[in-house]
């Protein structure tokens, strides 16, 4: 063999190795996202630390009157809760009307948070840039916190499920941009778990005592105004934010 020259047989295995490299990975690229969500901490109740949880607590004298109404929360990966508490206001580590009495971990798996237009898993694409998107969770509840605080609140028309209903717009959670004050109620009321036993007392027990006094007091007609009250919360709810959707923030 002549000075200089190189095998082909060497040159074909250099050319194999950098089309090795060169060749993306799928799995490896799998692996990578998954690394990317770093691991979430324990929830503890007694630090009141949930992590990537919706929250839920009882409201004074309306969730007496109607014990599925209260207010909620959604907290950060570190399990700190952020809660719309009112007019251009987000509370932060301080949950409105006491400690949470339900929660429900969400999956980070299931969010929508691209890097860039091209990197979108959901099939929103320019409407989820448009609206905005996140690229890490914390970085979602940033970004909708600060859209609340221009935001003047009101129990009807925008409350506090209205900024989670952002928070899960803007992750696209569970590949949906449809969340609204409504379906955020429904999923934290039947998926929702109760933090301890006291906490399913403390959001019944007032609704029950009020219910007990009323009909004492008043007599069977109390309970059909206070299921008429019920009934035209929830007609409210649903027919202004499916019907009237401008009125809604």
């Amino acid at each position: 063999m002549s000075r200089g020259r190189v095998p082909f047989t060497d040159l074909k295995r250099v050319y194999d190795v950098e089309q090795a490299c060169s060749m993306p990975n799928t799995f490896q690229d799998d692996d990578d996202d998954d690394d990317d969500l770093w691991p979430l901490g324990e929830i503890d109740p007694k630090k009141l630390k949930f992590p990537c949880c919706i929250v839920w607590t009882p409201l004074p004298v309306v969730s007496w009157l109607a014990p599925f109404i209260g207010h909620v929360g959604l907290c950060r990966e570190d399990g700190v809760i952020l809660d719309f508490a009112g007019s251009n206001f987000i509370s932060v580590d301080d949950f409105a009307f006491g400690p949470p009495a339900r929660y429900l971990q969400l999956d980070r798996k299931q969010c929508c948070m691209p890097p860039n237009l091209g990197g979108h898993t959901c099939k929103y694409g320019y409407k989820h840039t448009e609206f905005g998107t996140a690229v890490t969770w914390d970085d979602a509840l940033s970004a909708s916190a600060r859209s609340c605080e221009h935001r003047t609140y009101n129990l009807f028309t925008c409350n506090c499920h209205s900024f989670v209903a952002n928070c899960l717009n803007r992750l696209c959670y569970g590949g949906s941009m449809e969340w609204k004050m409504v379906n955020v109620a429904v999923l934290i009321l039947m998926k929702g778990k109760w933090v301890s036993a006291s906490s399913v007392v403390r959001s019944f027990l007032p609704c029950a005592v009020v219910t007990c006094l009323g009909v004492l007091l008043v007599g069977w007609p109390f309970l059909i105004g206070l299921f008429s009250f019920s009934l035209l919360l929830v007609a409210w709810f649903i027919i202004a934010t499916y019907c009237f959707k401008n009125i809604m923030c």
